[in-house]
């Protein structure tokens, strides 16, 4: 028997994932992650800080160089943590067994991830590739979603309002203008968009090509399995600089410098659309429920990712059925999830194992999975985050 095949039936189909941390050199952790405060830069200030925790990834992150090379991969862990893989690796055995079939047939691997996103001010107005240029340098476009847990937000940070794509009278040529310019101080790019101030508990859709400024608030993202992007604008609210690197990341070398091509990686018709929160904006969808549990739909306008929370009411148990294979990160209470003890941490050491993220497979999910809240005063809460769910429904 594999150490794959062991740890799929140690957990009866339920996998165990170790914390996977990530920094980022342009970014300043916003410390609502849970993370001990002493390790948000045990990387070293040249990696930056810690402001980032994935889920369910098989997606390496793109740290430029010097990133280790399981940087952003989730690893599978065996009950008592003296043995562990790749969930990437253990997928790549075993296949359909662990995603399903036509998931598998379809991608060859698992193509989603979600994270925490945790910074202390705003990101850059930035930009997710679309399909056509990801290929370009190897890569696939990154449709992604976001929603704002309540659960990690005691507070918004230093800005929690975030930028969405572009005013509607915006021309082409002034956003050329504001590129050429990136280098030369604040290239005024905020100028042409408009802010949303954000909602706790409630989400936004981001399709590829259009440009955004996330907000200080720890943002969970489910999203395509890629980390490609580029930082259009040059100066942030509080005089934070970005590198001329980060425009051109993800270029294809023969595009460098060629600020055409820049432009064409904007999905203009998205960004300058006069119902973009009609359309992008998400409130929680209730699914299904009784007086021991609600779950809902919280990123359910993309087709190939989206994400629910379950909410199980204190000492109640219910048996939850979905469609398709999942990621899951549970946010408050403790329990029984299956075979395995769940908690909510309070405190995580960088390297220390936890029991608030595992893994369903497709089989597990369909047979329903025993979800069992121990405390007699506290909700358990988790989010879960699916690649493609056949149950998700198309009115949404």
């Amino acid at each position: 028997m594999t150490l794959s095949q062991k740890l799929l039936k140690e957990g009866n189909g339920i996998l165990r994932l170790a914390p996977t941390w990530v920094p980022r050199a342009f970014c300043r952790p916003g410390k609502r992650i849970k993370l001990h405060p002493d390790d948000y830069y045990c990387k070293g200030t040249a990696r930056g800080g810690i402001d980032e925790r994935w889920f369910a990834s098989t997606t390496w992150a793109e740290n430029g160089p010097g990133t280790p090379e399981d940087e952003g991969l989730s690893y599978v862990v065996s009950a008592d943590g003296s043995e562990k893989i790749l969930l990437r690796d253990l997928i790549d055995e075993l296949k359909g067994e662990v995603i399903g079939d036509d998931l598998w047939n379809k991608y060859h691997k698992w193509p989603m991830f979600s994270k925490f996103f945790d910074n202390a001010g705003p990101l850059p107005h930035h930009i997710h590739h679309r399909d056509e240029h990801a290929a370009r340098v190897g890569a696939s476009g990154k449709p992604e979603m976001y929603f704002f847990p309540s659960q990690l937000n005691c507070h918004g940070g230093e800005f929690p309002f975030t930028f969405f794509g572009l005013q509607p009278d915006t021309t082409k040529e002034e956003i050329r203008e504001c590129l050429v310019n990136f280098e030369k101080g604040d290239n005024r790019l905020l100028d042409h968009s408009q802010a949303y101030k954000i909602t706790l508990d409630t989400g936004w859709d981001v399709p590829p090509g259009v440009l955004h400024a996330p907000a200080s608030l720890c943002t969970y993202e489910p999203q395509f399995a890629s980390d490609v992007y580029a930082m259009y604008q040059s100066v942030l609210y509080g005089g934070h600089t970005v590198s001329k690197e980060l425009l051109w990341k993800n270029c294809p070398e023969e595009e460098l410098g060629n600020f055409d091509y820049l432009m064409d990686v904007i999905d203009w018709e998205l960004n300058v659309d006069p119902n973009f929160h009609k359309k992008r904006f998400m409130k929680p969808v209730v699914c299904r429920e009784d007086e021991r549990y609600c779950e809902e739909w919280i990123c359910y306008r993309c087709p190939v990712v989206s994400a629910k929370r379950l909410t199980v009411a204190p000492g109640a148990s219910v048996v939850i059925n979905d469609a398709a294979a999942y990621g899951m990160i549970l946010i408050e209470g403790q329990g029984k999830m299956g075979d395995w003890k769940i908690s909510t941490p309070t405190l995580i050491r960088y390297g220390e194992l936890t029991h608030d993220e595992f893994f369903v497979t497709e089989a597990a999910a369909k047979k329903g999975v025993t979800i069992t809240n121990t405390s007699s005063t506290e909700p358990l809460v988790m989010l879960k985050h699916f690649s493609e769910n056949p149950d998700l429904p198309a009115e949404l």
